[in-house]
């Protein structure tokens, strides 16, 4: 990723088009009226196989994430939108039908759908990933990343291997 703004051909390709750079997006989500999308440890070790299942399946690369209680960040290196678009629909479509079975409930999980956000620079790309892991921090969950088990952090550390 360049330091510069990208050019169009570059957001063109964001849109669909398969070029030789891929690019990046922040994606992210809330449930729904605020509600709670994790309710337990088995919630989100759920998400996470599936995330690495899917990204393998797509040929994406998560760069890094964050689970919270109500909502979610996943900031992920791929070719084109429609591929993003792929992964989060296989990912939190099957995540939802989980978690409703589990919860014994139906409907809606998350309100509307998810953002995504192209990461235009290289510096920004740096913030977001910061932002990302302070997220549990910033809502006083723990006091230091290192402390919260749902998010790439530990993974940038070399304090937990990524799964391969």
């Amino acid at each position: 990723m360049k330091s510069t703004n990208l050019n169009k051909a570059t957001l063109r390709k964001a849109d669909g088009v398969v070029a030789e750079q891929r690019v990046y997006f922040h994606i992210y989500n809330r449930g729904v009226n605020g509600q709670e999308i994790f309710t337990s440890d088995d919630n989100y070790s759920f998400l996470t196989r599936r995330m690495l299942e899917f990204s393998r399946q797509l040929n994406i690369s998560v760069i890094a994430y964050c689970l919270m209680p109500n909502h979610y960040h996943v900031l992920v290196e791929v070719e084109t939108r429609k591929q993003a678009s792929r992964f989060v629909q296989n990912l939190f479509n099957s995540y939802s039908q989980a978690f409703n079975q589990q919860q014994n409930r139906t409907g809606t999980l998350f309100i509307g759908r998810a953002k995504f956000k192209l990461i235009e620079t290289d510096e920004y790309a740096l913030q977001l990933c910061s932002y990302i892991h302070l997220n549990p921090v910033r809502a006083g969950i723990v006091k230091h990343p290192i402390e919260y088990e749902w998010s790439s952090y530990r993974e940038y550390l070399g304090i937990r291997k990524c799964p391969k």
